[in-house]
Protein backbone atom coordinates (compact mmCIF):
# COMPACT_ATOMS: atom_id res chain seq x y z
CA UNK A 1 0.00 0.00 0.00
CA UNK A 2 1.31 3.43 -0.89
CA UNK A 3 1.23 6.38 1.46
CA UNK A 4 -1.75 8.69 1.18
CA UNK A 5 0.65 11.64 1.09
CA UNK A 6 4.42 11.63 0.47
CA UNK A 7 6.53 11.10 3.61
CA UNK A 8 8.02 14.60 3.43
CA UNK A 9 4.70 16.37 2.76
CA UNK A 10 3.60 18.86 5.40
CA UNK A 11 -0.18 19.06 5.39
CA UNK A 12 -1.63 22.57 5.34
CA UNK A 13 -3.49 23.37 8.53
CA UNK A 14 -5.62 26.27 7.33
CA UNK A 15 -7.49 27.77 4.43
CA UNK A 16 -8.77 31.30 4.90
CA UNK A 17 -11.41 32.98 2.73
CA UNK A 18 -13.64 35.97 3.34
CA UNK A 19 -16.71 33.90 4.21
CA UNK A 20 -15.09 30.93 5.99
CA UNK A 21 -11.96 29.56 7.58
CA UNK A 22 -10.80 25.95 7.65
CA UNK A 23 -8.80 24.35 10.44
CA UNK A 24 -8.27 20.71 11.41
CA UNK A 25 -11.41 19.22 12.97
CA UNK A 26 -10.96 18.08 16.55
CA UNK A 27 -12.73 17.32 19.82
CA UNK A 28 -12.80 21.03 20.69
CA UNK A 29 -15.41 21.50 17.94
CA UNK A 30 -17.82 18.87 19.28
CA UNK A 31 -20.76 21.00 20.42
CA UNK A 32 -20.71 23.38 17.45
CA UNK A 33 -20.11 20.53 14.96
CA UNK A 34 -23.00 18.48 16.33
CA UNK A 35 -25.30 21.52 16.20
CA UNK A 36 -24.19 22.32 12.63
CA UNK A 37 -24.82 18.97 11.00
CA UNK A 38 -27.69 18.07 13.31
CA UNK A 39 -29.62 21.10 12.08
CA UNK A 40 -28.94 20.28 8.43
CA UNK A 41 -29.35 16.53 7.92
CA UNK A 42 -31.64 16.73 4.87
CA UNK A 43 -29.53 19.47 3.29
CA UNK A 44 -26.28 17.51 3.75
CA UNK A 45 -27.84 14.31 2.40
CA UNK A 46 -28.75 16.21 -0.77
CA UNK A 47 -25.21 17.58 -1.17
CA UNK A 48 -23.02 16.01 -3.89
CA UNK A 49 -20.79 13.36 -2.33
CA UNK A 50 -23.27 11.88 0.13
CA UNK A 51 -25.10 9.42 -2.14
CA UNK A 52 -25.26 6.35 0.07
CA UNK A 53 -27.62 7.81 2.66
CA UNK A 54 -25.55 6.64 5.62
CA UNK A 55 -24.37 10.05 6.79
CA UNK A 56 -25.49 12.02 8.51
CA UNK A 57 -27.66 9.65 10.49
CA UNK A 58 -31.32 10.61 10.24
CA UNK A 59 -31.80 10.28 13.97
CA UNK A 60 -28.68 12.29 14.79
CA UNK A 61 -26.25 11.01 17.39
CA UNK A 62 -25.28 11.67 20.97
CA UNK A 63 -22.66 14.20 21.91
CA UNK A 64 -20.44 11.33 23.05
CA UNK A 65 -20.74 9.50 19.71
CA UNK A 66 -19.99 12.71 17.80
CA UNK A 67 -16.98 13.31 20.04
CA UNK A 68 -15.77 9.82 19.12
CA UNK A 69 -16.03 10.69 15.42
CA UNK A 70 -14.16 13.97 15.88
CA UNK A 71 -11.44 12.22 17.90
CA UNK A 72 -11.05 9.63 15.11
CA UNK A 73 -10.81 12.34 12.44
CA UNK A 74 -8.16 14.19 14.50
CA UNK A 75 -6.17 10.94 14.89
CA UNK A 76 -6.41 10.29 11.13
CA UNK A 77 -5.05 13.80 10.50
CA UNK A 78 -2.07 13.27 12.79
CA UNK A 79 -1.42 9.80 11.29
CA UNK A 80 -1.74 11.30 7.77
CA UNK A 81 -4.44 8.75 6.86
CA UNK A 82 -7.07 11.38 6.11
CA UNK A 83 -7.53 15.10 6.59
CA UNK A 84 -10.75 16.53 7.98
CA UNK A 85 -11.25 20.25 8.33
CA UNK A 86 -13.98 22.10 10.14
CA UNK A 87 -15.39 25.09 8.29
CA UNK A 88 -15.77 28.03 10.64
CA UNK A 89 -17.52 31.36 10.37
CA UNK A 90 -14.60 33.80 10.65
CA UNK A 91 -16.66 36.29 12.68
CA UNK A 92 -18.04 33.86 15.29
CA UNK A 93 -15.88 30.70 15.10
CA UNK A 94 -19.11 28.70 14.79
CA UNK A 95 -18.92 25.48 12.78
CA UNK A 96 -20.73 26.01 9.49
CA UNK A 97 -19.48 22.94 7.61
CA UNK A 98 -16.81 20.33 7.09
CA UNK A 99 -14.31 19.17 4.46
CA UNK A 100 -13.01 15.59 4.21
CA UNK A 101 -9.91 14.53 2.25
CA UNK A 102 -9.57 10.74 2.38
CA UNK A 103 -8.11 7.95 0.26
CA UNK A 104 -10.40 6.69 -2.47
CA UNK A 105 -11.02 3.16 -3.66
CA UNK A 106 -11.22 4.42 -7.23
CA UNK A 107 -8.34 3.71 -9.58
CA UNK A 108 -9.25 6.88 -11.47
CA UNK A 109 -8.71 9.21 -8.50
CA UNK A 110 -6.14 9.69 -5.75
CA UNK A 111 -8.25 11.48 -3.12
CA UNK A 112 -11.93 11.56 -2.22
CA UNK A 113 -13.10 15.12 -1.49
CA UNK A 114 -16.36 15.75 0.34
CA UNK A 115 -17.72 18.91 1.88
CA UNK A 116 -20.93 20.18 3.39
CA UNK A 117 -22.28 23.38 4.87
CA UNK A 118 -25.18 24.04 7.20
CA UNK A 119 -28.54 24.52 5.54
CA UNK A 120 -28.63 28.16 6.67
CA UNK A 121 -25.30 28.70 4.87
CA UNK A 122 -26.24 26.86 1.67
CA UNK A 123 -25.00 29.79 -0.43
CA UNK A 124 -21.46 28.82 0.63
CA UNK A 125 -21.66 25.27 -0.73
CA UNK A 126 -20.26 25.98 -4.20
CA UNK A 127 -17.76 28.67 -3.10
CA UNK A 128 -16.41 26.27 -0.47
CA UNK A 129 -16.10 23.40 -2.95
CA UNK A 130 -14.40 25.70 -5.46
CA UNK A 131 -11.99 27.11 -2.85
CA UNK A 132 -11.08 23.59 -1.74
CA UNK A 133 -10.49 22.54 -5.37
CA UNK A 134 -8.10 25.46 -5.89
CA UNK A 135 -6.39 24.71 -2.56
CA UNK A 136 -5.89 21.07 -3.53
CA UNK A 137 -4.35 22.10 -6.81
CA UNK A 138 -2.04 24.66 -5.22
CA UNK A 139 -0.99 23.09 -1.91
CA UNK A 140 -1.69 19.36 -1.84
CA UNK A 141 0.08 16.47 -3.62
CA UNK A 142 -2.85 14.85 -5.38
CA UNK A 143 -3.49 15.16 -9.09
CA UNK A 144 -6.82 13.38 -9.60
CA UNK A 145 -9.34 14.35 -6.91
CA UNK A 146 -12.82 12.83 -6.85
CA UNK A 147 -14.98 15.90 -6.29
CA UNK A 148 -18.32 14.16 -6.83
CA UNK A 149 -19.38 16.21 -9.81
CA UNK A 150 -18.35 19.58 -8.40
Amino acid sequence: MTDFVPPDFVAPRALVADAFRLEPLGPQHNDSDLAAWGSSIEHIRSTPGYPDGRWPPVGGMSSEANLGDLTRHAADFEARKGFTFTVLDPATDEVIGCVYLYPTRSTEHDVDVQSWVRADRAELDVPLADAVAAWLEADWPWERPERHGR
